[in-house]
């Protein structure tokens, strides 16, 4: 089957705006034009492609089909732009998905490396690396760190390296909740603990294979990487942090380690679309560059 370029664009619209109201807006038609292209769609496919909740979703089938779209607007753009030079102020923008703390320490730096020789936007996607792979299925975005290794349909998956996280807390913090000193791990599961969202599992995993059950410790909720971090030195409560957000802290005497001897790891992977795309290449190519130097 051969979709229109217009209805390809349409449903992306759709898709990303999360109502045929908000996607006749963005492409200057009314939302009854928006409905129809969509039902040409359905009708040329022989099946539903979007929910009609709100926001929009699209169905199983609808996946495939945003996936398709996007990579037809990419190579598209791609081959324009080598065909003619591109208008004044005129860059595709890739959709990237990326774990917090990647996105709070070193994947931003892979990205600057490209802006450097490659006119591109950038259109970020937070979500823990357990989850990001969902996003490449949905098709909302191109490339991701994920944590995980099998490749998502239609992908090629490459090991980037391992994110090391320790225990830490405050010398304040250990020194009321903890017994002083290196902190005493037998309170742990009294003592406040800060957690980035309801789905950060670090510390629930580290205590349960500090004190063998399922953790009670009260806890606080700081949803961001920078600000979780400060959360921590604050004294809020203990956490695991990466090596680029504790080490040189705990040289200084900001953090103490309490189980130096107990670290974890978070093995993180590259997945991105199987398309010939000197675009996708090129970042790619810089985020393996950049997770070889930062991570082991």
């Amino acid at each position: 089957m051969r979709f229109h370029r217009d209805h390809l664009e349409t449903l992306l619209a759709a898709v990303d705006e999360g109502t045929f109201d908000a996607a006749a807006v963005r492409l200057n038609i009314t939302a009854s034009a928006v409905s129809q292209r969509i039902k040409a769609m359905e009708q040329a496919a022989g099946r539903v492609l979007l929910q009609r909740t709100t926001p929009i979703r699209p169905t199983a089938d609808g996946t495939v089909v945003v996936r398709h779209a996007r990579q037809a607007r990419l190579l598209e753009e791609e081959t324009a732009r080598a065909l003619s030079p591109a208008p004044v102020g005129a860059m595709p923008s890739i959709a990237l998905a990326v774990n917090a703390d990647s996105l709070g320490t070193w994947f931003l730096g892979a990205l600057a490396d490209v802006l450097q020789d490659t006119a591109v936007v950038f259109d970020l996607y937070r979500e823990d690396q357990e989850r990001t792979s969902d996003l490449l299925r949905s098709g909302t975005v191109m490339a991701a760190v994920t944590a995980e290794a099998a490749p998502v349909q239609g992908c090629s998956s490459v090991r980037l390296g391992t994110m090391r996280y320790h225990a830490v807390a405050s010398p304040g913090f250990v020194a009321r909740h903890l017994g002083g000193g290196a902190g005493d791990l037998a309170l742990i599961d009294q003592a406040p603990l800060v957690d980035f969202d309801r789905q950060d599992g670090l510390q629930q995993a580290f205590l349960r294979r500090t004190v063998g059950h399922d953790p009670r410790s009260p806890r606080h909720y700081v949803p961001t990487s920078e600000d979780f971090a400060r959360a921590v030195k604050a004294g809020f409560g203990w956490a695991m942090l990466p090596d680029q957000q504790c080490l040189d802290d705990v040289a200084a005497g900001r953090l103490v380690l309490l189980a130096p001897d107990r670290p974890a790891g978070v093995e993180l992977h590259w997945q991105r679309w199987k398309l010939e795309s000197a675009l996708l290449d090129r970042i790619s190519r810089a985020v393996r560059e950049q997770a070889g130097r930062e991570l082991l």
